[in-house]
């Protein structure tokens, strides 16, 4: 074993995903076909090994009678993959005994006697036993340290395995079966990687449900074990125990490195979302904005870099200001005085709704040159879609948009529905154009943003869909962000919406939303700021995803390497990576 070669290679396979639990199947998959420790001619062949133990047991007149399936000699298609010449195939009925576990009922179970040793109890140490009265149990029924186990029945995956009890004396409960060798022709240890690498040919042979499912005793008899010389068995278990130690240590410096990245990861996004002074929280911007491939290690962690860029967005953290920039009460008041001409042109209602102060709640986190401004200030119109459009679906005509085409942040075109409205309709107030921003007010994705960013001519909203009109949309996109970010009025319309009861929001939940609102020359460089970023995001998830692609065969190929096997050409290491290289391209 070169397990150099592993070390050097560690940096780029950590990452692969499941690496040391793949490496450890790919270990006790080499031991169990021969092919971790060299053969020794010197080793008397298992063959030789089973015939002697045969002859032992006749001569002593005490040979277990065998089941019929288990005396039936093993035929090359049952065989999963070819051994070593000097080893040889047993069912493994021929080579063990299975005594099942007692059926305990719950009035068996005693404070305090002798423990019950449950499947729980052998894949979790910390799970608590229940206990009997050891003068009930039969003498079969009773186990200790070095008993061997296998347990038959329970959730695959995590049940089902041999198991070696080191635990004292207990009682063994039903689906676990207390195994009793037949001549001694395996190491017990080894005899545990065997059956144990067989583990998924067993659960293909279990049934029942979902859940709980078992093997007969009959299948698993029945199933074919390879047989080294027994002097191998007790080589390939040092190897293993060896080679396990490795992975303990790989597995330890991943873990530590993950936590210290994690740590680095969390203070970067604590920092950023604390009340720092305008110099401390653009130091800390920079930081996070500069070192966002050092911090992201997986695609799964993007959403949540999305998240922290759009709240350093919304909260002038990602841009400087500029004191030249046109003031935001001049923009206010420009707003104010198309609202009002508006009105009096009978093109829009008079709201009747009392909207909050600006610079409110979020006043004091903002920039100076900011405001926090309810949402219905900045807009014409916060109203949704007319009920009974259904009757009105045809094959073509205006387009309509419903809560399904629109997902965080973006509008789906590809399937929208298509109505022929009818006459004296509110057409007029539900009709969408360009610039307009859409929010899922029911169902499962309700308070999902987008922004109408294409004009699809003559086209609606459902019911199911706030339609947002903007004084200014020039204001359209920067209102997106803010509905995107969580820090910028997400989280409050979340809170709103499942507040109580059933998913949902009122417009004058959307419309007295308070957001922040800059100078509209800085939410221009803010917006373009945020694209590029977004950009670099999108880049990172491809180059994690084929990064991952990349270390799995990478990791694959190392282990090839550093575990020679028959057939392996010497230069394992450079075809695979060569092939691994296609992940990128």
């Amino acid at each position: 074993m070169n397990s150099a070669l592993l070390l050097t290679h560690f940096n780029r396979i950590i990452d692969a995903p499941d690496s040391i639990p793949r490496l450890r199947k790919f270990i006790l998959d080499l031991a169990v076909r021969g092919k971790l420790v060299e053969q020794d001619s010197r080793d008397e062949p298992a063959s030789r090994l089973l015939a002697r133990i045969q002859a032992e047991q006749r001569l002593k007149q005490n040979s277990t009678a065998l089941r019929a399936d288990c005396s039936k000699a093993i035929q090359a298609e049952e065989t999963p993959f070819a051994i070593p010449t000097n080893w040889h195939w047993a069912r493994l009925g021929e080579r063990l005994e299975l005594v099942n576990g007692r059926a305990f009922k719950p009035t068996d179970w005693l404070p305090k006697g002798l423990p019950i040793v449950r499947i729980q109890n052998l894949n979790d140490e910390s799970a608590p036993f229940n206990y009997c009265a050891e003068s009930t149990i039969q003498l079969k029924h009773i186990i200790d340290s070095g008993s061997f186990l296998i347990s038959w029945s329970g959730t695959p995956g995590t049940s089902f395995g041999a198991f070696i009890w080191h635990r004292g004396r207990a009682a063994l409960n039903q689906h676990i079966f207390a195994c009793f060798q037949k001549g001694g022709a395996y190491f017990d240890r080894f005899l545990q990687l065997a059956i144990n690498g067989r583990l998924d040919e067993m659960i293909e042979k279990a049934h029942g449900g979902v859940g709980l499912q078992h093997i007969t005793k009959g299948k698993l008899e029945y199933l074919p074990l390879p047989l080294p010389p027994l002097s191998e068995q007790h080589r390939i278990v040092a190897k293993v125990d060896e080679l396990m130690a490795l992975c303990d240590r790989l597995d330890a410096v991943r873990s530590e490195r993950d936590r210290l990245r994690d740590r680095l990861t969390s203070a970067s996004q604590h920092y950023l979302n604390s009340d720092a002074d305008t110099k401390a929280a653009g130091r800390y911007a920079g930081f996070y904005v500069n070192h966002l491939p050092t911090i992201t290690s997986s695609p799964e962690q993007i959403p949540a870099l999305r998240e922290g860029i759009l709240n350093l967005a919304v909260r002038g953290r990602i841009v400087l200001q500029d004191e030249n920039d046109e003031p935001v009460s001049t923009l206010l008041a420009r707003i104010h005085v198309e609202q009002q001409r508006l009105i009096k042109a009978g093109a829009i209602p008079k709201s009747k709704v009392r909207l909050p102060d600006s610079r409110g709640a979020l006043a004091s986190e903002l920039p100076k040159a900011w405001e926090s401004v309810a949402l219905g200030r900045l807009c014409n119109i916060v109203t949704s879609g007319s009920r009974g459009w259904a009757e009105y679906y045809s094959e073509s005509g205006p387009k309509f948009i419903r809560a399904q085409n629109i997902r965080f942040g973006k509008l789906r075109l590809d399937d929208l529905a298509c109505v022929n409205p009818p006459k004296k309709s509110e057409g007029m107030r539900t009709q969408v154009s360009e610039g307009d921003l859409l929010v899922v007010i029911t169902g499962a994705g309700v308070t999902n943003p987008a922004l109408l960013q294409t004009d699809l001519g003559e086209a609606y909203v459902s019911q199911h869909v706030a339609l947002i009109k903007p004084t200014d949309t020039t204001l359209s996109a920067w209102l997106l962000l803010c509905l995107m970010a969580p820090l910028g009025g997400r989280a409050e319309l979340v809170t709103r919406a499942y507040g109580a009861g059933k998913p949902g929001l009122n417009l004058d939940n959307i419309r007295s939303l308070t957001i922040p609102l800059p100078p509209l020359a800085e939410q221009r460089r803010i917006i373009a700021k945020v694209d590029a970023l977004m950009a670099i995001c999108d880049q990172l998830e491809t180059t994690l995803s084929a990064k991952h692609c990349y270390t799995s065969r990478l990791l694959e190929a190392v282990v090839h390497s550093a575990l020679p096997t028959a057939g392996t050409p010497r230069d394992g290491l450079d075809r695979f990576e060569i092939s691994a290289l296609r992940c990128t391209s």
